[in-house]
């Protein structure tokens, strides 16, 4: 487990621990999908000897550069970007996938991504459509108080998208039929976890 306590703090930063813990051993290859302004690229890369970031939008990427030189940034799509496939140990992103509108396709460009052995983290925003939704919403009201009244959100520059297009009980299907096996969790702050392993031949 990485302990850490970040100077920047917001509720995506917050779940940077959730993939670092998920880093198998003898990583040495990482993908981050939609790095945006490239903390947790950075953070996987203290790791993780080589690290990529790859985000679609140019401004955000000026960013992330000035974080770690040492990391591969890229700019480009992912689902189209010519990686080679299972090039990657660990493939991660932090609220993306809603930026793109087929979950199946996503999850499984993915996993096609990550290498024998390697694993899959994503950390994701969804939209609630069910009662229990709006329990963990509650208990999302309740931790943002508890951890506002002790940290300042630091506001990223990255482009967003709400409302989510995608409800959690969609992405936990989407899950259940791309890569079997995988662990979806819901998160208190209006998050949810999903990772995979892929089994080495």
């Amino acid at each position: 487990m990485v302990d850490h306590e970040p100077a920047r703090w917001n509720h995506n930063i917050h779940y940077h621990r959730v993939i670092l813990d998920a880093v198998p051993s003898g990583a040495r290859t990482a993908l981050d999908v939609g790095t945006g302004n490239g903390l947790l690229a950075v953070e996987l890369h203290r790791v993780i000897p080589s690290v990529t970031g790859i985000d679609a939008d140019a401004a955000v990427l000026s960013s992330a550069r000035a974080e770690d030189a040492g990391v591969n940034w890229v700019q480009g799509d992912v689902m189209t970007y010519p990686f080679p496939p299972a090039s990657f140990d660990v493939v991660a992103s932090i609220a993306t996938i809603h930026h793109l509108p087929d979950l199946d396709r996503t999850l499984a460009r993915l996993a096609e991504l990550t290498a024998p052995g390697g694993v899959l983290a994503v950390i994701g925003l969804a939209r609630s459509s069910r009662p229990t939704d709006a329990l963990h919403d509650v208990a999302g009201l309740v931790r943002q108080w508890a951890l506002g009244r002790r940290r300042v959100v630091w506001e990223h520059s990255a482009p967003t998208v709400w409302p989510p297009p995608h409800t959690y009980s969609e992405v936990r299907q989407a899950a259940r039929r791309t890569l079997p096996g995988s662990t979806w969790t819901r998160l208190p702050l209006w998050r949810y976890a999903l990772i995979w392993t892929r089994e080495a031949p």
